[in-house]
This record gives structure tokens, sequence and C-alpha cells, in this order.
């Protein structure tokens, strides 16, 4: 039987520091551990570093199918002068200018693939860095299997929490519903704008951006693009704006953060996100679908330029009758930004 909370209960151990089991493999994370908790973890010194495929490209150490897929397990043999300064300088790549690493490092097979996907896939959940000490069979705080990962994850668990009137500057007759799953330590949102007219509403997908919405960011469009959904939305008499907390493409804040970083390094936005070790693309968009259902909409028009929005809910029994085109200018702060999107992600902008 399988039993979300374990899930979640892991991430809070890995945000402390406290080493994990996923099946066979004990895990340390690298992120949050210090030399003290390795010592203890491993006082033989032989425990391999786990990184993901798109990290460990970048050491030269993954070939070219693992490449292909960024969020792949690779694992790192612990040479001697693999110490937890190195390791650190191993799983985050914001340090590679600064660090010069020391190598030659060497990749190993990976007894327990699917285990070792795992732990990376809740390490992006946890929002922290895809990189883990790994011992087999060696001591945990607590055990999750990968079925306790894919409930914690799974949408169907959402349900409505609560919901209230709130006019907002562009509609004054809008009404906010909040989204939770009993785990999960956010709320999804939506703003239901005007009333049913018997057609689909228009809908809009905003990913939750801090920086964008809240600090008037220039790096990208997201402030701009959620004001002129809302306007969108209001002059078409009905719609909906799905607000989904899933930050910088579902890796979350710190490492959208990182990403930057790696932006300022000259990295484009889907290198920076392989570069971590993450997907180009981690959202759920079964989460939206989710939440549409839940309001009882099945059919509905999608105000996007990401056909792979389109896609995801269609995917999951949403049919889209119309995508209608967002066109926002640009600045010269987020151009290249618009112009990856573009070019590399299918954007047609």
């Amino acid at each position: 039987m399988t039993d979300a909370r374990q899930a979640a209960r892991a991430i809070d151990a890995l945000r402390r520091g406290w080493p994990i089991r996923i099946g066979s493999l004990a895990l340390l994370p690298i992120e949050t551990a210090d030399p003290v908790r390795l010592e203890t973890f491993d006082p033989e010194g032989a425990a391999p570093v786990l990184l993901s495929a798109g990290r460990a490209e970048t050491l030269k150490l993954a070939n070219q199918r693992e490449a292909a897929v960024p969020d792949a397990p690779v694992l790192v043999d612990r040479a001697p002068w693999v110490d937890f300064a190195v390791a650190t300088a191993l799983a985050d790549p914001q340090l590679d200018l600064a660090t010069p690493l020391k190598g030659p490092f060497r990749a190993v097979p990976v007894t327990s693939p699917a285990d070792a996907a795992a732990a990376l896939r809740l390490a992006r959940i946890a929002g922290m860095l895809p990189a883990f000490f790994v011992q087999e069979d060696g001591a945990a705080e607590l055990t999750l299997s990968t079925a306790d990962i894919d409930a914690h994850e799974d949408a169907i668990r959402l349900t409505i929490a609560a919901r209230a009137r709130l006019p907002v500057a562009h509609a004054e007759d809008a009404e906010i519903v909040a989204f939770r799953t009993p785990e999960g330590p956010g709320e999804h949102v939506a703003l239901l704008i005007g009333a049913p007219q018997g057609q689909p509403p228009l809908v809009r997908l905003h990913s939750e951006c801090l920086t964008g919405d809240a600090l008037g960011s220039l790096k990208c469009d997201c402030g701009p693009q959620l004001d002129a959904a809302l306007k969108a939305i209001a002059a078409s008499g009905w719609g909906i704006l799905l607000y989904l907390r899933q930050e910088g493409r579902g890796i979350g804040l710190v490492n959208k953060l990182r990403a930057y970083a790696l932006q300022d390094q000259g990295f484009d936005t889907v290198d920076a996100n392989t570069r971590l070790g993450f997907a180009i693309d981690a959202r759920d968009f079964g989460v939206a679908a989710r939440m549409l259902d839940l309001l009882g909409q099945r059919e509905i028009r999608l105000l996007t330029n990401n056909p792979n929005k389109v896609a995801g809910l269609e995917a999951r029994g949403i049919a889209v009758a119309e995508r209608v085109p967002h066109f926002l200018p640009t600045n010269p702060h987020n151009e290249h930004y618009l112009a990856t999107k573009r070019d590399r992600t299918g954007h047609q902008l």
C-alpha cells in the first residue's frame, strides 16, 4: 500500500539534511548535509555520488543517450579526493567557475536505476539540487517507495479547500477558489471572472513567478502576462485564471535563482535547467486539468503560446476548443529568454 505522507516526510528529512531510503538505496542529500553527517553516513568514505545526466554531461560523464534525458541518474565513483567540498562542487554548476574541479571523475553502473531516478525526482519536488551520496542498504531516517512519490504527485488528490468573492483590479465580479492536497505545503488557486455564457471559458494557466509577478522582474514576461491575461479574461466576459504553484517551470524558487545565476554566466534558460540536472519543463499540467474538472469545466478556450499546455490538458481529458495567442512586447532584458522559448521549446510567439 502506498502512502503519500511518506513522501512529505521524506521531503522534510531532505531539507534537514537527513538520510532517507528509497528501495535499496540510502541517500544523503549533498545540498543540506555537512561533513560531519557524511562521516556518520559513510565512515569508510566509499559512497558514490548520484547526479543527474544533465549535470553529469557537463562533467563529461554521461553518454549521449543519458544526456538526452537530463533528469536520468548517473553514479560517480567515490575517488579518494571526493570529499564533501568536492561533492558540493560536483552537485552545483554555479560553482564551476569559482571551483575548478580536480578530477578525473568516473561514472559507474547504476545498480538500482528506478530507485535512483526516484531520488532525483524527489529532490526536484523538494526544490533541492538533485545530488546525493548513495549507499546500498545504508542507514536512513525513513524509507519510502517510488509508489509513495507517485502518490504524492497524483493530481487526483487535489480538492477544493475554500472559495470566496474577490474583486480584483481588472474584474470586480471575480471569485477565488483555493485547491490543495493533504500533504502538499502550497495551494493552487483559480480566479473565476464573469459568469458562464454557454460558451467554453477563456482559461489561462499561469505558473507562479515570485520575481516576475510580485517583484516586477524584467528577465521574464510573467508579470505582464498575468496582468494581460486578467484583462483578456475580463473582456471575454467569462473565464478562469489558474495560478499554479510550479515556480521556475516546476523546479522551485531556489533552483530558478540558480538557473538565473547560470544565465548570467552565458547559458540560456534551457541549458541552465539541464545543467542543474532538471528537465527543460518539469511542470505537471495534470494539476490544471484536475482544477478545471473540479470546477466543472471540461471544454475551454486556452490563452497560451505553448502547445505543450494544450497537449497536457487534452491528455488528461480537457478539450481545448481553441488556442488563443497571448502576445506581449519584449524588453532588452527578456528578448533572449523569449527567443529561447520560441526556438528551443516550441512556443509560438
